[in-house]
């Protein structure tokens, strides 16, 4: 899947869903020119897999205006402890320096904004920007099933029910660098024994589920963009070669897209995945092309229809099945 359960053995990281990073989009806003949409969704199966952004957690978008692949200003979400049912976020941003830091810094954008659980989300405005965050459907779609059955293709979208936590943010293209070309990650990081450890990272979808090995997965999560060239180019070759026939040069070439492990968006470019991501994006179609080495070109899962047309544009969240 995109980068659903990306801890060890298909499990969200810690093994809570709440920390587990599923999907990170960037496209332009859909009203006015010169705004760009960055939506980052986490919580897999939401509501079943924890009904809450976790209040411990630091939720963050990093953003390379420069391409040296580390940060140059972060947006971080933080959340209150739920209580009667509700939930509050504050947003951060942060530059320079503190941008390349995990913690929770910079000028506050948004204070105790609500987290919506129900069906209509709440939209936060101030200063040109917008904010909303909370339950909706998950908008990735894949044959998850048919993928697992060595591609025998069932027609049947394993995400076509199911929900996520989104955390949706519109800005002015000022805020992200002066250039039009950006560098995009996601990251979760949980305060734990004094620490902030980074349980969860990523941007381009469906790589580690098919790049890293079950004892890395941790690793990988923990680590910087900046040093994914270094520590996974070699691995990542082989591979390619042994599920898509590369020869070794061939695999090196077509890594450069995905490592290291951030997005690109040239915002004087159309925004379709890789170059930035709109929720439409046929990602898993470009993942399975690219691991198969052409071989395996789709699987025949069309987009989402729920999207909204206007900010947040993620889905309303579909109704929770009754236990039991």
């Amino acid at each position: 899947m995109s980068h659903h359960l990306s801890g060890p053995n298909l499990r969200s990281p810690r093994g809570d869903a709440r920390l587990d990073l599923t999907d990170l989009f960037a496209f332009p806003a859909a009203d006015t020119p010169g705004r760009t949409v960055l939506i980052m969704n986490v919580n897999p199966y939401a509501p079943t897999g924890g009904a809450e952004f976790h209040p411990d957690a630091v939720y963050r978008i990093n953003i390379d205006n420069d391409g040296d692949h580390q940060a140059d200003v972060a947006y971080s979400f933080t959340f209150s402890a739920p209580a009667d049912g509700a939930q509050s976020m504050t947003v951060r941003r942060a530059t320079g320096e503190a941008a390349r830091k995990h913690e929770a810094t910079g000028e506050v954008l948004f204070a105790d904004v609500p987290v919506a659980f129900g069906s209509t989300p709440d939209v936060a405005e101030a200063d040109g920007r917008k904010v909303s965050v909370g339950l909706r459907s998950d908008p990735f779609f894949a044959d998850l099933e048919g993928i697992v059955n060595d591609f025998t293709w069932t027609g049947k979208d394993a995400m076509a029910e199911a929900n996520i936590f989104g955390i949706a943010l519109e800005v002015p293209d000022a805020d992200l660098g002066p250039e039009p070309e950006i560098g995009v990650w996601a990251r979760v990081g949980l305060h734990q024994d004094g620490q902030l450890l980074s349980v969860d990272r990523g941007a381009h979808p469906s790589l580690t589920a098919y790049f890293n090995a079950e004892e890395v997965k941790d690793a990988y999560n923990a680590g910087e963009p900046a040093d994914d060239w270094a520590k996974y180019r070699e691995p990542w070759t082989a591979v390619l070669q042994h599920t898509g026939g590369y020869t070794a040069d061939a695999a090196t070439e077509t890594l450069r897209l995905v490592l290291p492990d951030i997005l690109r968006y040239d915002r004087s470019r159309p925004a379709a995945y890789p170059n930035g991501r709109t929720l439409t994006d046929d990602v898993t179609s470009a993942r399975l092309a690219m691991v198969s080495g052409g071989k395996i070109a789709s699987d025949h899962i069309p987009p989402h229809t729920d999207l909204l047309p206007t900010f947040p544009h993620l889905g309303h969240p579909h109704p929770v099945p009754p236990e039991g």
